[in-house]
C-alpha cells in the first residue's frame, strides 16, 4: 500500500468521524430544541412577553455580576485593606511608644486620624465566632486582611452592631479592641444600585405588559371574529384596530366576510327566481292534467308531477343552507327530547341521554333540521335509535345509534354525495332524493363542525356529529 493510499484511507476515517459527530450534535440539537419547545409558552402575548423579559433580564444580571465584582468586591477590599492598615500600625505603634503606658495619645490619634475608637482590655482568650451574615463579604475581607497585616490572633464582629464592626487583635499584654465604622470598610451604595436597578426593571416590565396587551388585543378580536364567522354567528362589534399590520389583517378579513355573504345572498336571490320559474310550471302542468280528467296515465303522470316538486323543494332547501337564521342559545336537551318524541310518534323505541350543560350557541331550526334528518334517516332503517349528547367547553357531540342495516365502510362517505342513491344502501327511500345526509353535512359545517359515520354498536350505523361551542 502506498502512502497516497494510506493518506487517503485516513481521510476516509476522518470524514466518517465528523460525519458521525456532525450526526450526533444534530440529534442532541434536536431533542434540546423539542424539549424547549415543550416548556416555552404556546401564546403570542406570552411568548412576546418572554422576548422582553429574557433579554432585560440577562442584560441586569450580567450588569450586577460585572458590578459586585468588579467594582464591590474591590473597593471593599480595598476599603478594608485600609482599616487594617490603621489597626496594623495602631499595633505596632503600641509596642514601639512606650512613653505612653495608658494609651491615652493613641486613642486620641485614632479618634482624630483614622476615625477609630480604640481601647485595650486585659489579656484573655478570644470570644468564641459569632454569628456570620449570609452574604460575608466584609468578613472575609477583613479575614484576608487582618492575617495578612498583622499576622496576631483576632476577632471581628460585623453583625451585632448595624453602623459599626468590631475588631479584637490580641498582642503582647492586652487585648485591643477597636470600633471602626462600616462604611469606612464597606461599600454599602451597592445594596442603593440594585434596588435603583430592580426597581426600574418592575417600571420598565410594567409598562410592557401594558403595551403588549394593548398590542395583543386586537389580535385576539380579530381571532374571536374569524372563529365566530366560521361557527355560522355574527360578530356587529368588530372593527379594526391596533397596529397598522393587524388593521390590515382585521379588514381583510371583514373584506373577505362581505364578499362571502355577498355570494350568499346572490345564490339564495337566484336560487328564489328559480324556484318562482320552475313552480309556475308544475303548476301549469298540475292545471293542465287536472284538465284531462281521470285515467291510470294521468294518475301516474301526477306521481311524477309531485315527485318533481319534492325533489325542486328538496334540491332548494340543500343549496340554500341555512342562510338568514341568527345564532342563539339553544337547549340542546330539549330539542333532543323532541327528536325522541317525533321518533316515537312513528313507532320506533329511542332513547334520549344528555350529558353536560346543555345551553349551546347554534341556529336552532337549521340545526334542529340536521339532526332530524339523521333520526328520520335512522328511523327509515331501524326499530330502535339511541340519541346521545354530550357537552365539554370545546365540542357539542350527538350520537345518533340505530340496529339497522348500516353502511359498508368503503361507501360511507359517498353517502354526503348530493342526489346520490346507492342500490342497496340506507338512504334508498321511496320518494328520496338522496339529500338528506349532504344537507345535515353542510348545516354541520356552517356551525364549524361536521359529521362521521361509524359502526355503531346496536349492530347499525352510528351517525356523529360534532360541532365547536
Amino acid at each position: 500500500m502506498t502512502s497516497l493510499d494510506v493518506g487517503l484511507a485516513h481521510l476516509r476515517t476522518a470524514a466518517s468521524h465528523v460525519r458521525s459527530a456532525a450526526f450526533h450534535a444534530t440529534e442532541r440539537w434536536k431533542r434540546f430544541d423539542a424539549w424547549l419547545k415543550h416548556w416555552l409558552p404556546k401564546g403570542l402575548y406570552a411568548r412576546a412577553l418572554l422576548i422582553i423579559i429574557a433579554p432585560m433580564v440577562i442584560l441586569q444580571s450580567v450588569v450586577a455580576f460585572v458590578f459586585m465584582e468588579r467594582h464591590w468586591n474591590l473597593v471593599t477590599r480595598n476599603l478594608s485593606a485600609a482599616v487594617v492598615g490603621d489597626i496594623a500600625s495602631l499595633a505596632e505603634m503600641t509596642r514601639v511608644y512606650p512613653q505612653d503606658p495608658d494609651f491615652s495619645r493613641l486613642r486620641g490619634i485614632a479618634q482624630n486620624r483614622m476615625g477609630l475608637t480604640v481601647d485595650f482590655l486585659p489579656l484573655a482568650d478570644m470570644p468564641p465566632p459569632g454569628p456570620k451574615p449570609f452574604f460575608s463579604l466584609l468578613d472575609q475581607a477583613l479575614s484576608v486582611e487582618l492575617r495578612k497585616q498583622i499576622g496576631r490572633p483576632f476577632w471581628i464582629d460585623t453583625v451585632g452592631r448595624s453602623n459599626l464592626v468590631e475588631v479584637r487583635v490580641q498582642l503582647d499584654n492586652a487585648v485591643m479592641r477597636v470600633f471602626a465604622r462600616r462604611s469606612a470598610a464597606y461599600a454599602s451604595n451597592s445594596e442603593i444600585f440594585l434596588l435603583w436597578m430592580v426597581g426600574t426593571s418592575l417600571v420598565l416590565l410594567t409598562v410592557a405588559i401594558g403595551f403588549l396587551r394593548n398590542q395583543i388585543r386586537p389580535i385576539l378580536r380579530l381571532a374571536d371574529a374569524a372563529e365566530s364567522f366560521g361557527k355560522g354567528r355574527d360578530a356587529p362589534d368588530f372593527k379594526p384596530r391596533g397596529a397598522r399590520e393587524v388593521r390590515r389583517a382585521a379588514q381583510a378579513f371583514m373584506e373577505m366576510r362581505q364578499r362571502i355573504e355577498r355570494a350568499m345572498e346572490q345564490r339564495t336571490a337566484m336560487l328564489a327566481g328559480v324556484s318562482h320559474d320552475l313552480r309556475t310550471i308544475l303548476t301549469r302542468f298540475k292545471l293542465e292534467l287536472a284538465l284531462l280528467g281521470d285515467s291510470p296515465e294521468i294518475e301516474a303522470m301526477k306521481k311524477d308531477v309531485d315527485e318533481m316538486g319534492r325533489m325542486l323543494e328538496a334540491y332548494l332547501s340543500f343549496a340554500r343552507g341555512d342562510t338568514g337564521e341568527q345564532a342563539e342559545p339553544t337547549d340542546m336537551a330539549e330539542f333532543l327530547d323532541e327528536l325522541k318524541t317525533d321518533a316515537e310518534r312513528n313507532g320506533h323505541q329511542t332513547n334520549v341521554a344528555f350529558h353536560g350543560y346543555p345551553i349551546v350557541t347554534v341556529k336552532p331550526a337549521a340545526f334542529k333540521r340536521c339532526l332530524g334528518n339523521l333520526v328520520s334517516n335512522a328511523a327509515r332503517f331501524a326499530d330502535t335509535i339511541d340519541i346521545t349528547g354530550h357537552r365539554d367547553h370545546r365540542y357539542l357531540t350527538v350520537t345518533v345509534d340505530d340496529d339497522g342495516p348500516g353502511i359498508p365502510t368503503h361507501l360511507r362517505e359517498d353517502v354526503f354525495k348530493p342526489f346520490l342513491r346507492l342500490d342497496d344502501a340506507r338512504n334508498q327511500d321511496e320518494g328520496g332524493t338522496g339529500l338528506g345526509l349532504a344537507i345535515a353535512r353542510d348545516i354541520a359545517r356552517s356551525h364549524g363542525g361536521d359529521i362521521t359515520l361509524d359502526s355503531s354498536p346496536l349492530g347499525g350505523l352510528r351517525v356523529r356529529v360534532r360541532v365547536p361551542v
